[in-house]
């Protein structure tokens, strides 16, 4: 994708993201493409649903500390993969959507219209 049909993507993006942000009253703290973001890939082959997704307190400035998965969970050290939140657009575009809300909000969604977004104070405490 060229560049700058790649920012104007991130732009309306952002735009979605701020609404969701208004919706479940959440400060805005954007996911931009460029920074880091930890997928759980090898969930994504077989698509398991639902789509997860959790934020951690950001630590560093070239991370979004969002973490996503399909199906379950696991606490194998190998189980996120760092990538470019960019990539979410081939991997799962949905998942942007969501990429806007602060520390310590979840997400989780299905391709039947499920859809949970709650905070979880728990993710702060890292």
């Amino acid at each position: 994708m060229e560049n700058s049909n790649l920012i104007e993507l991130e732009k309306s993006i952002i735009i979605i993201q701020k609404k969701l942000c208004v919706k479940y009253g959440s400060v805005f703290l954007p996911g931009f493409f460029n920074l880091l973001i930890g997928v759980a890939l090898q969930t994504f082959n077989n698509l398991e649903l639902p789509i997860n997704g959790l934020r951690h307190p950001i630590q560093n400035p070239n991370v979004t500390n969002w973490y996503i998965w399909c199906g379950d969970y696991s606490q194998d050290d190998n189980f996120f993969s760092s990538i470019h939140v960019n990539h979410l657009l081939e991997i799962c575009p949905e998942a942007l959507n969501y990429l806007g809300l602060s520390p310590g909000w979840r997400f989780q969604f299905d391709n039947n219209k499920y859809e949970d977004v709650w905070y979880d104070e728990s993710l702060l405490l890292i």
